[in-house]
């Protein structure tokens, strides 16, 4: 991952999802049943889309991304006075093991180039019967929009490491550890796997 990318992308990037902002309300209304009084850590939280939408429902609730500048974007503006933002790394958090209920990270594992130490860490820090929800864009090839924008994205600078399926990324999550327990793909312009895992 190219961080300079997504720093450049920063003050762009909330407009540029707002093509899928139905299925993004989906998730947040969803997203914020399962968070309820919870302790919650977000990775790749982007300009915070998730986490100003969904702190509300949690106990207390920790965004990061490892971009300076999308936590630049994402602390501006009002948000959850129990929503915090960080600056870390997916693949080496800086929080004690045990320490959250809930890990969200969205639209990120398909970008990390080693997903597994990113699911490695996302284990470490998980508390007991801790819930990881990982939706992600799945069949970049799968119809001509999703081809179209993948096609973009490219062009611009944002490199995907994974193509997976629907079925290969689930696979990949069972083979790393994790059990799927709930499972939608979501219409969005690039298919997205909507899913919700405890460990195996």
């Amino acid at each position: 991952m190219n961080k300079k990318i997504w720093d450049l992308y920063a003050p762009f990037y909330k407009t540029a999802m707002k093509a899928d902002s139905k299925i993004y309300e989906k998730m947040y209304v969803r997203i914020s049943k399962v968070i309820r009084n919870k302790e919650v850590l977000e990775i790749a939280t982007g300009p915070g889309l998730f986490a100003k939408n969904i702190a509300g429902s949690a106990k207390r609730m920790i965004a990061t991304d490892y971009s300076e500048g999308m936590i630049a974007q994402a602390k501006k503006g009002r948000y959850p006075s129990n929503l915090i933002f960080e600056v870390a790394d997916a693949t080496n958090l800086p929080y004690e093991d045990d320490s959250f209920d809930v890990v969200l990270i969205a639209n990120a594992l398909h970008i990390i180039p080693k997903p597994e130490r990113a699911l490695s860490e996302i284990d470490r820090v998980l508390k007991d019967k801790g819930i990881l929800i990982a939706p992600t864009f799945v069949n970049h090839q799968g119809g001509a929009v999703s081809r179209l924008w993948s096609k973009m994205l490219k062009i611009g600078g944002v490199r995907f490491e994974h193509e997976w399926s629907k079925n290969d990324y689930e696979d990949f999550l069972k083979k790393n550890g994790w059990k799927v327990v709930n499972s939608k793909s979501l219409g969005a312009r690039i298919t997205m796997d909507y899913v919700e895992c405890v460990r195996s």
